[in-house]
């Protein structure tokens, strides 16, 4: 099985789920929900007899929006877009770019849902799901979601390959905040596919993309950087604030890999240590040959 996307990987395609397997994870899921608001509800009825009618409305009204709209939007958030009945049916919640969903993505999709699952029996989720093109319901729509297949056979898809060395931590500074998630899924799938594209169909298509991000970042491809290492380079950088945001400051470094702790040493003086030596980038990095990291940018 390959997974999905993660805050430190991309994959090649975004297979949406079908009617038929969202829908039983959804049963699946209200089935849970259903069972825990029936026994909060005994306990609510057994500890709360003595109160007035409007208290036991209020109590009542409390645990429907507490267990059957809160308790999906904390687990779709805690868990990245997969509640139980999505974990069994091998689907996942996430972004129109293909990234992890966040509070808000999932709280308008819980919003929403209330109305066309909870009031309508999903009536009006099947009908929206089936008109739409990738099989979104309105909760998908007004939160920028998708729900696809997370389970599908190795070799179907690809990974972005990581950028070269000396350009994974070159782009710090880069406000990405602009950049569209259609952007980043098209940013994502042409790495993923530009050595299966003729050499000057892929150059041109990288040249677009980059310019397009370049415009987004107000920060020009710098000279001597071809532009598919450039848009590797970028992609690497978001992966990587992904990466910290949810794991944390130290959780990854720019290659993925995490240092060791510090040993501890003598108290005795050392040396200073010389200052390093710039070192330019690699000659075959330069040159456009395939670099270590496994990435080369199309001739």
């Amino acid at each position: 099985m390959s997974e999905l996307v993660t805050g430190e990987a991309v994959a090649l395609e975004l297979r949406p789920a079908k009617l038929p397997s969202r829908a039983l994870a959804v049963l699946l899921d209200l089935a849970v929900a259903l069972v825990v608001y029936v026994l909060v509800t005994a306990v609510l009825v057994a500890t709360t007899s003595s109160l007035d009618d409007a208290a036991q409305t209020a109590l009542a009204i409390a645990a429907f929006l507490l267990v059957l709209v809160g308790g999906p939007i904390a687990v779709e958030t805690l868990s990245h877009g997969r509640s139980l009945g999505k974990l069994a049916l091998g689907l996942r919640v996430v972004r129109d770019d293909g990234g992890p969903i966040r509070f808000r993505h999932a709280l308008v999709r819980g919003a929403i849902g209330v109305v066309e699952i909870l009031m309508t029996f999903g009536v009006v989720a099947c009908i929206a799901s089936l008109v739409s093109e990738r099989g979104r319901r309105l909760g998908d729509v007004f939160g920028g979601t998708l729900v696809v297949r997370e389970r599908i056979p190795v070799g179907r898809g690809g990974v972005v390959p990581p950028p070269p060395p000396w350009l994974a931590d070159r782009f710090g500074g880069l406000d990405l905040s602009a950049v569209p998630d259609g952007l980043w899924l098209a940013v994502r799938q042409y790495l993923s596919r530009m050595h299966q594209l003729d050499p000057q169909v892929s150059l041109g298509m990288a040249r677009r993309l980059a310019d397009d991000l370049a415009a987004r970042t107000a920060a020009p491809v710098p000279p001597g950087i071809a532009p598919a290492a450039f848009l590797a380079a970028v992609v690497h950088e978001r992966q990587s604030r992904e990466a910290r945001q949810a794991f944390g400051a130290g959780a990854y470094s720019a290659g993925g890999y995490a240092p060791p702790p510090p040993v501890p040493c003598s108290t005795s003086p050392l040396p200073a240590p010389a200052p390093p030596v710039p070192v330019a980038p690699p000659e075959e990095a330069r040159s456009g040959d395939r670099p270590a990291t496994g990435f080369a940018p199309p001739a």
